[in-house]
């Protein structure tokens, strides 16, 4: 792969973060819990190793869910709420300049 190839792909992460800013909050979401509870492995008492690690995947999964549907929220609000009244304050503003 060379640099350009490279310096399209960063960018084009780069601007996909931007359009989604909730995608790359879940993920490091996702790897902080799994890095926590990695660590807390040796302090986990008697507990099985299956259940803690089924509880890990719950925490970093409700991490992501969270994270997704907090994202479609401000997708619809940006996309519903604020083009509409971006475009009406356009719409007002050519009324004004024709008056």
């Amino acid at each position: 792969m060379n640099t350009v190839e490279y310096e399209d792909n960063e960018s084009k992460f780069i601007r996909k973060a931007k359009e989604n800013p909730f995608v790359p909050i879940g993920m490091t979401g996702f790897f902080a819990i799994v890095a926590y509870r990695l660590y807390k492995l040796k302090s986990r008492g008697d507990m099985k190793m299956s259940v803690h690690l089924i509880h890990m995947r719950v925490a970093a999964q409700g991490f992501v869910v969270g994270a997704m549907t907090l994202g479609v929220i401000y997708t619809m609000y940006r996309d519903f709420v604020m083009k509409p009244a971006a475009a009406q304050k356009a719409l007002e503003q050519k009324a004004l300049e024709k008056k």
